[in-house]
C-alpha cells in the first residue's frame, strides 16, 4: 500500500505518492490560484493525486490514506480547515469534499507540523522521541513531534511558536499582538532590522548588494554580507541569532526536546546560522549541567511537505 501526501500552498499544490518507507514514488503539481472557490482547489488536489498514481503505475485501490498539509489550522476529528488566511478559508469541509473524488481516509494538519513529521520519519530528527521544527521564512512556524506523532494541543494551536511573545510591547505583528517571536526570528525581521541599520550607516555591503535600494534588501543579501564580515550586516545577523537563541531557550524550558530543527528559507544560511545559535545557547539554557537539545538543519527541503502529509495516516 502507498500513501498520498498533499502540500497545499498559497502558490502551488504539490502531490506525491509516498511509500511505506517515506520515499516519494511520483509527483504531480498545479498552481493553487487561491482566489477560486475551495471546491475547485479540492478537485485539483484529487486530479493531481490521480496523475501521480498513474505515473507510479498505481490506482486508488493501492492507496491506504491521504494526508494534507495546510498553511492554517485544522480540526482533525471533523476534517475541517478552521481557518487558512492565505486561501481565505474558514470552516472548510476539506475531508468530505476530497472524499467525493477519492474515498479514502483523509488526515489534515498544519504545514509546519507535517514538515516536522517528515524530518522525524525520514530526515534529520529520525529516531528522536521528541523534536521541534522551526520554519524560518516570511513568518515563523513550528511543529512539535512526540513519539512519532504531531502535537497540536487541545484546540489546534499547539506549535504556533511564531506567536509567542518574545519582546513585551515590541514590534506589531500581523496577528494583532505586539512583540511576537516571528517579528524577530523571521526573514521579514532580518529585512526590517537591516533597513533600519542602513538608515544610519548607508555605506555598507548590504545596500551595495541591493543596488542602493533598501526595498530590494532580502535575508540572503544580509546573511551573505555578514559572511563577508560587513560590520552592519554582522550587527543585524548577531541580533537575529540572539533572538533565535532566546526563542529556543523558551521552547527548551517548557518542552525540553531532544532536537530543535531549523527549516525554512533562512535555514539555507546553513552552518553559519546553526553555529552562531549553538554558540549562544549555553548562555541562556537553564540547568547548565544538563545537556540542551541538539540543534540541526532540516534536510528534506521541499519534499518535507509531501512526505510529512503522507505520513499523517501511517
Amino acid at each position: 500500500m502507498v500513501y498520498i501526501g498533499i502540500d497545499l500552498g498559497g502558490t502551488n499544490i504539490a502531490v506525491g505518492v509516498v511509500s511505506e518507507a517515506g520515499s516519494i514514488l511520483a509527483e504531480a503539481s498545479t498552481k493553487t490560484l487561491a482566489q477560486r472557490p475551495y471546491q475547485d482547489l479540492v478537485k485539483d488536489m484529487a486530479d493531481c493525486a490521480k496523475k501521480a498514481l498513474a505515473k507510479a503505475d498505481l490506482t486508488v485501490d493501492d492507496v491506504k490514506s491521504i494526508g494534507i498539509g495546510i498553511p492554517g489550522t485544522a480540526d482533525q476529528e471533523k476534517g475541517l480547515v478552521i481557518f487558512c488566511t492565505n486561501l481565505g478559508w474558514a470552516n472548510v469541509p476539506l475531508r468530505d469534499e476530497l472524499q467525493k473524488y477519492i474515498n479514502k481516509p483523509v488526515y489534515i494538519d498544519n504545514d509546519a507540523n507535517v514538515a516536522a513529521l517528515a524530518e522525524n520519519f525520514a530526515g534529520v530528527s529520525a529516531g528522536c522521541k521528541s523534536s521541534v521544527l522551526l520554519t524560518l521564512g516570511t513568518g515563523v512556524g513550528g511543529g512539535i513531534i512526540i513519539n512519532g506523532k504531531t502535537w497540536t494541543g487541545a484546540h489546534g494551536r499547539g506549535g504556533e511558536v511564531g506567536h509567542m511573545t518574545l519582546v513585551p510591547d515590541g514590534v506589531p505583528c500581523t496577528c494583532g499582538n505586539n512583540g511576537c517571536l516571528e517579528r524577530y526570528c523571521s526573514a521579514t525581521a532580518i529585512i526590517r532590522m537591516a533597513q533600519q541599520e542602513c538608515l544610519g550607516y548607508p555605506d555598507n555591503a548590504i545596500l551595495a548588494k541591493a543596488g542602493g535600494d533598501p526595498e530590494k534588501i532580502n535575508a540572503k543579501i544580509v546573511i551573505d554580507a555578514a559572511k563577508e564580515g560587513d560590520p552592519v550586516a554582522v550587527r543585524v545577523f548577531d541580533q537575529y541569532a540572539r533572538h533565535l537563541a532566546l526563542a529556543i531557550n523558551t521552547i527548551t524550558a517548557f518542552f525540553d526536546p531532544e532536537m530543535i530543527v531549523l527549516g525554512g528559507g533562512v535555514s539555507h544560511a546553513g552552518e553559519f546560522l546553526a553555529n552562531a545559535v549553538r554558540a549562544l545557547l549555553p548562555r541562556y539554557i537553564m540547568f547548565k549541567a544538563l545537556p540542551g537539545p541538539r540543534l540541526e538543519l532540516a534536510k528534506l527541503g521541499n519534499e518535507a511537505g509531501i512526505i510529512g502529509a503522507a505520513m499523517l495516516g501511517k
